[in-house]
């Protein structure tokens, strides 16, 4: 298990900043997965977000949990349209299916890669990589 994809799963809502030109973009999102060692987001790619990934793949991410320790992931966000990740994805959140199917080309699996984290909480600050 990934360590930040357990803290961003036990926040339950965390945030993403994208850009949009030379304007910050921030959105909530409820949902991350794990696939063969990556961590993963869904999205549509008819939604801004997306569009704004596929522009500049650079994003962060940030998140508070109930303790109120807090974490900021920088990473590049990278779509991965293989079917197996979509079906993976689909399988692991059964509401999706309620939206999309395997072969919807609208249906973005974003791998976070290269992220920095870091975690602020009781214990003091760590920084981990994935």
């Amino acid at each position: 298990m990934n360590k930040a994809a357990d803290f961003l799963r036990d926040a339950g809502v965390f945030y993403i900043a994208t850009t949009d030109g030379d304007q910050a973009r921030v959105r909530p999102f409820g949902g991350v997965l794990e696939f063969d060692g990556g961590v993963y987001i869904v999205s549509d790619k008819q939604k801004d977000v997306v569009k704004q990934i596929l522009a500049n793949p650079k994003v962060e991410i940030a998140c508070t949990n109930a303790d109120g320790e807090w974490m900021r992931i920088t990473a590049c966000a990278v779509i991965d349209d293989r079917p197996e990740v979509k079906e993976w994805a689909l399988d692991e959140s059964p509401f999706l299916r309620k939206l999309h199917t395997v072969d919807d080309p609208n249906f973005a699996c974003i791998r976070l890669t290269g992220a920095k984290c870091k975690l602020v909480g009781g214990l003091g600050t760590e920084e981990f990589k994935f």
